[in-house]
């Protein structure tokens, strides 16, 4: 009992913890019944009891906000980066490991839910596309910088690290799309499958040869 204490952050990280998740849930909420761009940030903050200043020392944006359970997810890629060893595979297998290992970091309980609701919302709003797209090039630049610096003797200085990036986010973003609308559980386990599924195809996807018998 006194090791479980021990382990458990102080009260005042706790509470701002707890604020976190009650503006995440409620964004995500409120963005979903009533549209991301039709909903205030006044209105967020009232919903959940918190001034502006509360809320902007957590997030940036409300697009910030939206879209916390995946960034939530590539924060974590990027500490797996951090600590994961080179091994004897390939980098596009030690990327898609740490997509996967950050994957189990997430919490079983709502985590899921919340991903699909700010995937389906990234879709169906241009703003929210738009600051995802700038997101994404500073996770992969801040990925290129923890790659350099941990396995840099091992990586050849041309294109190839970034291409490798790219295809795992790309990759990443089909098997998203497919566990999004599919009609099955959604939830981490199943997730983690259409991501294996499509980590598989992509280099599959780079030789494919179109057959001209097939045109019409």
């Amino acid at each position: 009992m006194a090791d479980a204490a021990l382990d458990r952050p102080p009260l005042r990280e706790r509470k701002k913890l707890r604020t976190r998740q009650a503006l995440v849930d409620t964004a995500l909420e409120l963005f979903t019944e009533n549209g991301f761009d039709s909903t205030t940030l006044d209105e967020l903050c009232d919903a959940v009891e918190v001034s502006k200043r509360t809320f902007f020392r957590t997030f940036t944006s409300k697009e910030d906000v939206a879209m916390a359970p995946l960034r939530d997810l590539w924060a974590a890629f990027l500490g797996e980066l951090e600590t994961r060893e080179p091994g004897t595979g390939s980098l596009y297998g030690i990327l898609q490991d740490s997509v996967l290992a950050a994957l189990e970091r997430m919490p079983a309980q709502g985590w899921a839910d919340r991903a699909a609701r700010s995937h389906r919302l990234a879709q169906s709003t241009p703003s929210m596309g738009a600051n995802n797209l700038q997101f994404c090039d500073r996770t992969i630049r801040e990925a290129l910088e923890i790659l350099h610096h941990r396995f840099g003797a091992g990586l050849p200085a041309d294109q190839r690290t970034r291409l490798a990036l790219d295809i795992v986010v790309a990759a990443f973003h089909c098997g998203m799309e497919a566990w999004s609308s599919s009609s099955g559980e959604r939830d981490i386990d199943h997730l983690a499958n259409h991501l294996r599924e499509s980590f598989t195809a992509a280099p599959e996807a780079l030789v494919l040869v179109p057959d001209p018998r097939a045109a019409g």
